[in-house]
């Protein structure tokens, strides 16, 4: 909600999945650079090195920018202009008077739109296929394979890579969904939400396949090994430069302003939801102790992403539920025949 008030929306609801990559980058190169270190600090430092994150938080946090709707929405319109003054950009001359004048206006008219909504409402009417959108769009992210590719460490290891190279390549990963968010941005524009949405779970299917596939056929083989390795690298290119930093621009476009707040925070619940399954079952299916699945876990999450693809381009057109079976989608056709009743 902050960013969205202190700045250009959709780039920043995109930063949000920059913040998680970069985080994980973070974290993997701390972890690669205490993994061949022995004793009891090898595992120590990394965990305090977590204590040293909220004194240049706090830093950030006392210069920031309070937002200039909080001001008008306690009243405060001379800070609200000065905040206005402050975000600004020069080069285009911001009226920072007439930009309040229109603020103010915009909050009485969201005050009288947002009396007497509650999460009811989510539910009713048009609002509840703007809501089913939202919440598929973000437990699609769990179910489309991040769960494995979420973890890349222990996937390599897993598949056969020796713990050092393993940690090694996470760094390397991490830091190609880093540049993949940050092109990202360059793509929603000419592409489209949609199309890079469900362009994004075709690609994380098919590779997702290929590692099963890789597993099946050569399990046992060092080349097989670095081949599932390298497809995952690709997954995490994919995954950042597609369905993870667009599903936060479609969550937060898709509702209604009336219950936009509302709307983000259930397609949050079913996203927490949708990831606890997934980190439950993806540990038992990896490791060699439980399922001993290692590669072959690509089929079944190929098989979630395939399936939530199919369910967005449904919700996208309005099929009802109990129609799901009497359509048959193909994601990738031209003009009107990506959906077509059969029979």
């Amino acid at each position: 909600g902050y960013y969205r008030q202190v700045g250009t929306a959709w780039y920043l609801t995109v930063y949000v999945n920059l913040c998680w990559a970069l985080g994980q980058l973070v974290s993997a190169g701390v972890q690669a650079g205490f993994s061949n270190k022995e004793g009891q600090w090898s595992y120590r430092v990394p965990f305090a090195i977590q204590w040293a994150w909220p004194v240049p938080l706090f830093i950030v946090l006392w210069f920031a920018p309070e937002s200039p709707w909080y001001f008008i929405r306690t009243g405060n319109y001379d800070e609200a202009e000065k905040s206005v003054t402050r975000l600004g950009s020069t080069s285009k001359g911001v009226n920072a008077k007439q930009t309040v004048a229109m603020m103010i206006h915009t909050n009485e008219i969201e005050k009288s739109i947002d009396q007497g909504t509650s999460y009811i409402d989510c539910f009713r009417g048009v609002d509840l296929r703007r809501t089913e959108i939202a919440c598929m769009a973000f437990a699609a992210q769990p179910f489309c394979g991040s769960a494995m590719g979420g973890t890349p460490t222990y996937f390599f290891v897993q598949a056969g890579l020796p713990e050092s190279i393993s940690f090694r390549m996470s760094v390397g990963g991490l830091g190609i969904a880093s540049v993949g968010t940050i092109v990202s941005w360059w793509l929603l524009h000419p592409f489209g939400r949609r199309t890079l949405y469900l362009w994004g779970l075709g690609l994380l299917t098919a590779i997702l396949l290929a590692v099963g596939f890789i597993s099946v056929g050569a399990s046992n083989s060092e080349g097989g090994n670095y081949a599932q390795a390298s497809m995952m690298l690709l997954w995490l290119g994919v995954y950042y430069l597609t369905v993870g930093p667009v599903c936060y621009a479609i969550i937060s476009e898709v509702s209604s302003t009336r219950l936009r707040n509302k709307s983000i925070c259930l397609s949050r619940i079913v996203y927490y939801v949708a990831q606890i399954i997934c980190n439950v079952i993806n540990p038992y299916m990896l490791n060699p102790t439980a399922g001993d699945w290692r590669g072959k876990t690509g089929f079944f999450w190929a098989g979630c992403a395939f399936t939530f693809e199919e369910l967005d381009i449904l919700f996208a057109h309005g099929v009802k539920a109990r129609e799901f079976a009497d359509y048959r989608v193909d994601a990738y056709a031209e003009g009107g025949d990506v959906l077509t009743k059969e029979g």
